[in-house]
């Protein structure tokens, strides 16, 4: 913390700064899931500006059929404190500005205020899809490779 009142006796804002220039996503949303914060990695992941999506509904990021569940668990974690996925990464669907689709690893954090209300939620992540994709596939192959084997098998029992 030392370092940081350094940087703020320079007009230099550490924490702004590292939000700002982090590489991963890093997207903040109120008790009402509307985004506050949205960095220049949240840009690249996701296509839009700063400025076009600031003050709208996480909508912009989440498939429609996943909405439902969505906002079902986002307000239950800010009502209880305690967010399901809490110390961990999940892989989840996404969709880009252009509509393409998305895997995104994100985790997850409540944000609480000074008298320690929370007052929105936290998400850092990166894209992820090549890395999806590529693993399905695998898995395809895999289970293939394991049918032939088991068919190849019974017909030399």
């Amino acid at each position: 913390m030392q370092l940081a009142r350094e940087f703020e006796n320079a007009n230099f804002n550490l924490f702004q700064a590292i939000v700002e220039q982090a590489p991963d996503a890093i997207i903040f949303a109120d008790r009402e899931g509307a985004i506050r914060v949205w960095n220049r990695g949240a840009e690249a992941v996701f296509g839009y500006a700063a400025a076009e999506v600031l003050g709208s509904s996480l909508d912009v990021i989440i498939p429609e059929r996943l909405r439902p569940a969505h906002w079902e668990g986002f307000r239950r974690a800010v009502d209880t404190g305690q967010t399901k996925y809490a110390d961990r990464v999940l892989t989840t669907r996404s969709v880009h500005k252009d509509g393409s689709k998305l895997y995104v690893d994100l985790s997850f954090s409540l944000i609480r205020n000074r008298v320690g209300a929370i007052a929105g939620a936290l998400a850092v992540g990166r894209d992820c899809t090549a890395r999806h994709l590529a693993e399905g596939a695998l898995r395809a192959r895999v289970a293939e490779s394991e049918e032939k084997a088991k068919v190849g098998f019974n017909e030399n029992s």
